[in-house]
């Protein structure tokens, strides 16, 4: 069973339409990218899917006994909240927010939640250091494991590997992988690097104020649409 279905959805901003005709499925074990040009709607559906901003028209259905509440999210960094003065332990556990509910404190399973996710993206040693202190690409791996924190089912992840090196990103790509293939859990991320996105995805979604395209990766190679990107040496 579909863990979400967008059915004839359209988003828009004061009663215009900024993309819509989203018609597809997401499964369990299935790693979406979802890809296209700045302003073509990639971010105005990741906030639908975290029911953040609701449909103009459509509707937005989530099975598989997934909740809204164990959605993982790793949303893109502004410059402030890279500087931002927490510990790096504090930072992960705060992934735990979603599910407290009435609780006024994190209990001892939440501490243990986010010790073993530090433990498996490689920042437990980091445990006691200043978030802001930290490089690039380890704020990335420690955003990783607060958002795998509130994650059973679905981790959505909005531009991950924006403005690292080479080297991290590939690294970061792998942990990803590993989310996905190890661990079980269906991945959605927002990506502007097309070419990237077929290597690393089952399925690519391609935005363009509307849907051009939802396959799987290979069927998206061999498009008009995904000929057009990936021939030209095109990121969008």
């Amino acid at each position: 069973m579909a863990l979400i279905t967008c059915k004839d959805v359209t988003f828009a901003y004061e009663g215009t339409p900024v993309v819509s005709g989203l018609n597809f499925e997401v499964g369990p074990g299935d790693y979406l990218c979802i890809v296209g040009e700045n302003g073509s709607g990639k971010s105005t559906l990741m906030k639908g899917l975290l029911r953040l901003k609701q449909p103009q028209e459509g509707a937005i259905t989530l099975g598989g006994g997934l909740r809204a509440n164990e959605i993982g999210y790793l949303p893109q960094q502004t410059a402030v909240q890279k500087d931002f003065p927490a510990g790096v332990f504090e930072v992960v556990l705060s992934g735990r927010l979603p599910t407290l509910g009435l609780r006024p404190f994190y209990s001892r399973a939440d501490k243990r939640i986010a010790h073993e996710n530090m433990e498996k993206l490689g920042v437990d040693g980091l445990k006691s250091r200043c978030y802001r202190e930290l490089s690039g690409g380890q704020q990335q791996r420690v955003l990783l494991a607060r958002a795998l924190c509130a994650a059973k089912k679905l981790l959505l992840l909005d531009e991950p590997v924006a403005g690292l090196d080479p080297l991290v990103t590939q690294e970061l790509y792998r942990l990803i992988r590993t989310i996905n293939t190890e661990m079980g859990l269906t991945i959605i991320m927002v990506s502007h690097d097309i070419r990237s996105a077929v290597e690393e995805a089952s399925h690519i979604l391609h935005l363009k104020h509307t849907q051009e395209f939802f396959g799987g990766a290979e069927e998206y190679r061999q498009s008009e649409i995904g000929s057009a990107y990936l021939g030209g040496g095109t990121d969008a």
